[in-house]
């Protein structure tokens, strides 16, 4: 499945999804996980907020994820 088409599924269960992003990055707030809101670039740039990390490794991050996620 392309990373688009994978990506569309996660904005279309997001609420079912929060809970595997609490998982894989705890310092994430259930406020931010709200404010994202189903939004790879918004979940990008929490990463690199609360973690303090560059866009190049939260991508990566991101990706694994996407591969890992359940629906």
């Amino acid at each position: 499945m392309s990373t688009n088409a994978t990506w569309n599924r996660i904005q279309g269960n997001w609420k079912q999804v929060a809970g595997s992003i609490h998982q894989q990055w705890g310092r994430l707030t259930h406020d931010d996980v709200a404010q994202i809101d189903g939004k790879r670039e918004r979940l990008l740039g929490k990463i690199q907020e609360r973690y303090g990390i560059a866009e190049e490794e939260a991508n990566k991050q991101i990706n694994d994820w996407e591969g890992q996620v359940k629906f």
